[in-house]
């Protein structure tokens, strides 16, 4: 029962977003580069493509999610001193080139660093955990981790240590306010956090 609420919830919610969604996508890419080179590139890469773990991969991102987050940043809805200093200077126009342009990168392919892990990240990511009531991840992001536009980022390539930090953030109710995956994260443990976090980084 509770898993079905929980993609209930993610089907409203992406529902909304879509209705609520701009009929064209605005924003000039070759703008964003311009922004990218003095501002992005030192922690996210010229291409989206960031080297440290700790700095999430933003390349082939949604457009509108990439925007969206921008927004969250700047505003302090979502906090995090380092993006909030990052965007504070930038007008709507540079958030929208900026999405345009990374949307446009291409990610890099990643494997798995603890293969071991795969088979326990495996069976989280496509049928969850009925046990604990935690729904399979693909169900929001779909079988390769592409996401979908709006509401459900991509994560497929993305550093493992990347996305174990944003479930255990989760976990403790810290730094993002998203109910749904607070409540999902609240329900795995760290093993399965930390394997779901393997066999995401090395989707395609």
């Amino acid at each position: 029962m509770r898993r079905k609420m929980l993609l209930a919830m993610a089907s409203l919610t992406l529902a909304g977003n879509v209705l609520a969604a701009s009929p064209a996508a605005k924003g000039d890419p070759a703008k964003g580069k311009q922004i990218v080179d003095t501002v992005c590139a030192a922690c996210h890469g010229v291409d989206g493509n960031s080297v440290a773990a700790a700095n999430p991969t933003i390349a082939g991102q949604s457009q509108q999610y990439l925007y969206s987050q921008l927004k969250a940043f700047k505003s302090g809805e979502r906090k995090n001193p380092t993006m909030l200093g990052m965007t504070a200077g930038l007008s709507d126009d540079d958030m929208h080139n900026l999405a345009a342009y990374f949307s446009q990168q291409k990610p890099k392919d990643r494997e798995a660093a603890d293969k071991a892990l795969l088979p326990l990240g495996a069976k989280i990511y496509r049928v969850g955990n009925p046990a604990s009531h935690v729904p399979a991840c693909m169900a929001c992001h779909g079988p390769a981790g592409k996401g979908l536009p709006e509401q459900f980022p991509r994560v497929g390539s993305q550093h493992a240590g990347y996305i174990a930090k944003q479930l255990a953030d989760f976990k403790a109710g810290a730094d993002r306010k998203n109910l749904m995956m607070t409540d999902i994260a609240g329900r795995m443990t760290d093993a399965e956090m930390k394997a779901v976090a393997e066999y995401i980084s090395g989707l395609r």
